[in-house]
């Protein structure tokens, strides 16, 4: 149960804290006082979103916090040990709204706001004022039969299955898809294919080429410089040879008497022997040297080709050598095309089959909670003063020619949450056909199929804590005696929290709460005070009567909680 709720600088809130009870808490209050304000705060501490205009004005955050006592979980514990949370008794759930964002805390630990909701939805659920409306809309129906029975782990299941018949579908989509592209483009690509085979690729040829087609060009030239080289050897008295050898015998001359020319006397023989050498490759490189204009018109005629491939398909060498793979490729995959398509729609195959069985499953779960909600929702209405109510929850296939699946012969749709069609049908008068419940139930009636939801969830999940934002509306006099009386049997399961107008619900409660607005250094403050017995009475005549309270509206407010006591 709420132990405590804080809150601080949240709207017209300056600072209060107040100490709920076990079993029925009643909130009432004017409109305007604040009642919703708490409900907000309530909210924020449970993960919903929060709007920066809640911190109140001349203020830099607003604080909401509640304490929170639980029967031990082992999920929970779970979840808390995951998440590194503290594991105590009880639960310390903290909010903080800044300008710049929200924190959030669990038992001191900053958690993400995903978190503090998911731990919020194991211990709280909040009813809001038109939550009941949520019933008129047929697409939340499926999420009040899986609020209730093992349905969890059967729709996990199935959602295995279904995601992956999905990406099955996903894939066999796109390669039929990527086989009508490659239909279009076999042609071209087998054009392409057959021009670069034959073009015979190379990463090196370039390089290559071009190396071999400089010393074509300039065969003449190499053979003229190179002829040059082998002249300066031709003549005995003016050729290098002899000029160097001249120059050895003087330096060794010099070297005798002076022995500095030693050194360049070292310097020529290397010399000689160094220009000796390059005349002799200048010699042999003469021999060897290619006059072949045929060659050099070939190799000019190849590199224009090259060139005209590159520019045409907007590549370089390399680059065209990785295209030609990939359409390789690709024209492997097209001829194959058959082959793959007929792989996977065998896939898909057995997976519909698994896919089936799940939705049967799930399917077979439903229908069966389907029965018992029905039961225990028409016990409820009778409590609620619908005596003959009939209520059916519908579970059927959806029937679909385009569906994945094919269920007892019939082509059924697949969705996320499965391949079911829930509706709710009511009827409150006798003799007559249960119907649609969107179509026909009043706004009170609603509100009361709603509660009967609420107090079946609160038994079959084991909520610790259920707060009701005026679910009392569309209703009124008995008809709210007993919406009160069954609020205050449903507490024996759980602690509730209510905000009422009516009092025939207020008279019910174990304690009582009011939200009042006050004044001061003008500006504008909500409380909420806990009412003793007699604060109670005066309030419960309050709603009776108005601001007019006379010793008549007393003395029935006091016979109308004597009554809640004594029936409950």
């Amino acid at each position: 149960m709420i132990q405590s709720l804080y809150i601080k600088d949240f709207a017209l809130i300056d600072e209060l804290e107040v100490q709920f009870g076990e079993g029925l808490n009643i909130v009432t209050g004017q409109t305007g006082a604040g009642k919703s304000i708490i409900i907000g705060a309530l909210n924020m501490i449970l993960g919903e979103r929060a709007d920066t205009e809640v911190i109140r004005r001349g203020t830099d955050r607003a604080i909401a916090e509640a304490t929170i006592q639980y029967f031990e979980q082992p999920d929970l514990a779970r979840f808390l040990e995951e998440h590194e949370i503290e594991v105590r008794p009880y639960m310390v759930l903290r909010r903080e709204i800044r300008q710049t964002g929200s924190r959030a805390f669990i038992n001191d630990t900053p958690v993400t706001i995903g978190v503090l909701k998911s731990i919020g939805d194991h211990l709280v659920d909040l009813h809001g004022q038109h939550d009941h409306q949520l019933l008129l809309k047929e697409e939340n129906h499926r999420s009040v039969v899986d609020g209730f029975g093992e349905v969890g782990p059967v729709l996990e299941a199935y959602q295995k299955e279904y995601h992956a018949m999905k990406e099955l579908k996903k894939q066999l989509s796109a390669l039929k898809k990527r086989e009508r592209e490659l239909q279009e483009k076999t042609e071209l690509y087998r054009f392409q294919v057959n021009e670069l085979e034959q073009a015979r690729l190379s990463i090196e040829e370039e390089e290559e080429m071009i190396a071999e087609m400089n010393l074509l060009d300039n065969a003449e030239v190499l053979d003229q410089k190179a002829a040059m080289i082998s002249e300066m050897n031709d003549h005995d008295e003016v050729s290098i040879s002899h000029l160097l050898n001249q120059l050895k015998l003087n330096l060794e001359d010099l070297s005798r008497i002076e022995p500095e020319f030693s050194t360049y006397l070292e310097e020529i023989n290397a010399a000689r022997v160094s220009v000796n050498e390059a005349i002799q490759f200048a010699e042999r490189y003469r021999n060897n040297i290619e006059f072949n204009p045929q060659r050099l018109e070939e190799l000019r005629k190849r590199q224009s080709e090259l060139n005209r491939l590159q520019k045409k398909y907007q590549r370089d060498i390399p680059e065209l050598i990785a295209y030609l793979s990939e359409i390789q490729r690709e024209l492997s995959l097209a001829d194959n095309f058959d082959l793959e398509i007929e792989k996977l729609e065998k896939s898909v195959q057995n997976q519909g089959k698994k896919l089936a069985q799940s939705a049967r499953n799930l399917h077979e779960l439903r229908k069966e909670i389907g029965i018992k909600l029905s039961d225990q929702i028409a016990k409820e209405l009778a409590k609620l003063g619908i005596n003959s109510a009939q209520f059916e929850v519908q579970v059927n296939y959806l029937i679909n020619n385009q569906g994945w699946v094919s269920i007892e012969g019939e082509p059924v749709e697949c969705t996320e949450f499965g391949c079911d069609d829930i509706r709710l049908y009511i009827s409150t008068n006798k003799g007559e056909e249960p119907k649609p419940l969107a179509k026909i139930a009043s706004g009170g009636e609603i509100s009361r199929v709603m509660l009967a939801l609420k107090s079946i969830l609160a038994k079959e999940q084991s909520l610790p804590v259920m707060i009701f934002d005026e679910i009392d509306t569309g209703i009124s006099g008995e008809i709210s005696e007993k919406v009160g009386q069954a609020m205050r049997r449903l507490s024996s399961e759980c602690q509730i929290i209510a905000i009422t107008h009516q009092p025939q619900i207020a008279s019910q409660a174990h304690h009582h709460f009011k939200v009042a607005k006050t004044e001061h250094d003008e500006r504008t403050t909500s409380q909420i005070i806990a009412l003793s017995d007699e604060e109670h009475i005066h309030e419960v005549a309050s709603l009776m009567s108005g601001a007019e309270i006379t010793e008549h509206t007393l003395k029935s407010a006091q016979e109308l909680i004597n009554r809640s006591v004594h029936q409950n």
